[in-house]
């Protein structure tokens, strides 16, 4: 059984890097890579015969879901792959004490087994179970290196999300109560069956109580403002998977009840909803992108702005938007956690996050500079990057559809981020130094493979796609629309 295995494998390993320290790191990564083959078998089954339901309908999952397992999985990958040698070199080059294996490991397994928990469960109650997990399993990892920012980034994370959490478990109970009564199972598929029978003040009602809730993980203006403190303070390999996948998993929450509003003809204006809070998140962190001083937080303020894009994309409501849709959430988790890696080796490199104070990046390490450059370049929208390509098809979209004002507050916020993301970016990296470090420090190798392999999908995608990946977007972006 394919689902029950996947979630297996992260715990079991979990449980063995408790029990060795040395062995920690490599039991991880054979399990994370285990689970991204499994991942890559679940979805060649479902984009050749449709959704897998297993353990007598405890899982389910289908295009849409089997594209976020496939994301979560490679970037659990690449995630502990990276952390084998960054964990080393960032304590020696910090002066701090030896790697907190028995820490760090369990729980990023224990984190990724709860993200991966998210596509492959059927009831909507057992699936918020498994957002709110990732907040908890996740909070410690945040403040592993043990400084007061760190803790105080952990603090704020969790206070916010759980608050968040408990707003959308109020909107999960309103909407499981619906279709409880309208005689469905309460499944995404039962709930989009329901949806034409309920009443529309309660399912309105469950939907803005997610948003709200879910909208909080995700990172979306105004209830943003743990995000930056939490993905900038993380160790790098935990920022990836929190910017690249997990903000991703309650925005997937959202998304996936965009059908169910459409389905029921009493709800006048759902893509509004849609629409506004995506430009709002979108709009905000552009101009928050501007006067960061942290390049960590501007990876982090950029994660805000592409959750915006994505929720303002599947607002404008046609099939062509809802593609776009889809592929910017999978260009997102890709681009994102390479970005996070090239800022990790750039932390190392430099001892310091800060974009003020720090320049001749290029000078100092040729690899890290170029690798920060190429991501700022992919993060942005530029082309030839994954991004570039959703961006344009949402922007396309949005104008076929006549969606004028809309579309065109979209674009001027991409153009402001990209602006300011290339001039933060770039003066860190071009600028004369005006120090030079003694001696030049050693990279870690295995954080130069993952940086390697994590850039891979972000350049090749933006070229071409595998046609079984192809069908998946497609098969997932025809979900989004509302199609059985």
């Amino acid at each position: 059984m394919l689902p029950g295995a996947i979630l297996i494998l992260p715990i079991g390993a979990a449980l063995l890097a408790l029990a060795s320290r040395r062995a920690a790191p490599w039991v991880t990564l054979a399990a994370c890579s285990t689970v991204l083959w499994l991942a890559v078998v679940a979805t060649l089954k479902v984009v050749a015969s449709g959704p897998i339901v297993a353990g007598n309908g405890a899982f389910t999952l289908d295009a849409l879901g089997a594209l976020y397992l496939l994301l979560v999985a490679f970037v659990g990958v690449t995630a502990s792959l990276y952390s084998i040698g960054y964990l080393e070199a960032r304590h020696r080059f910090a002066a701090r004490v030896a790697p907190r294996y028995r820490q760090y490991y369990p729980l990023f397994n224990l984190f990724l087994a709860s993200m991966l928990a998210v596509p492959l469960l059927t009831n909507l109650a057992e699936i918020w179970i498994a957002i709110e997990l990732t907040t908890i399993l996740s909070a410690f990892l945040v403040a592993y290196e043990d400084r007061a920012e760190a803790l105080e980034a952990a603090w704020k994370y969790v206070v916010l999300t759980t608050m968040g959490a408990m707003i959308a478990l109020l909107g999960i109970l309103v909407i499981y109560a619906g279709v409880h009564h309208a005689g469905q199972a309460p499944s995404w598929a039962g709930l989009i069956a329901a949806a034409p029978m309920l009443p529309p003040a309660v399912l309105l009602t469950g939907f803005v109580l997610a948003l709200i809730g879910f909208g909080t993980k995700a990172g979306l203006v105004p209830m943003h403002t743990w995000l930056p403190d939490a993905h900038s303070q993380a160790p790098a390999p935990i920022c990836a998977l929190l910017s690249g996948v997990e903000t991703s998993a309650a925005l997937y929450m959202i998304l996936r009840l965009y059908p169910a509003l459409t389905h029921n003809s009493g709800i006048h204006g759902a893509n509004a909803w849609y629409l506004v809070a995506g430009l709002v998140s979108a709009g905000a962190a552009a101009f928050l992108i501007l006067q960061v001083t942290d390049f960590k937080r501007l990876f982090a303020y950029s994660t805000v702005e592409h959750m915006g894009i994505i929720l303002a994309s599947a607002g404008l409501g046609t099939a062509a938007a809802h593609l776009g849709t889809v592929y910017q959430l999978f260009a997102h988790a890709l681009t994102k956690s390479f970005s996070f890696y090239a800022a990790g080796l750039a932390v190392v490199v430099l001892n310091s996050q800060r974009i003020k104070g720090n320049s001749g990046l290029l000078s100092d390490s040729p690899l890290v500079g170029w690798a920060l450059l190429v991501g700022a370049l992919a993060i942005a929208g530029a082309p030839p990057f994954a991004l570039f390509i959703s961006e344009f098809q949402i922007l396309r979209a949005g104008f076929a559809a006549g969606q004028y004002l809309a579309t065109g507050l979209l674009t001027i916020f991409i153009v402001i981020a990209f602006i300011a993301i290339l001039v933060q970016i770039g003066g860190l990296v071009f600028r004369e130094p005006t120090t030079r470090q003694t001696s030049a420090r050693p990279l870690p190798v295995s954080s130069v493979l993952a940086l390697g392999l994590a850039f891979l999908p972000v350049l090749v995608f933006g070229f071409y796609l595998p046609p079984p990946l192809r069908q998946l977007i497609h098969q997932a972006a025809a979900l989004l629309g509302g199609a059985a």
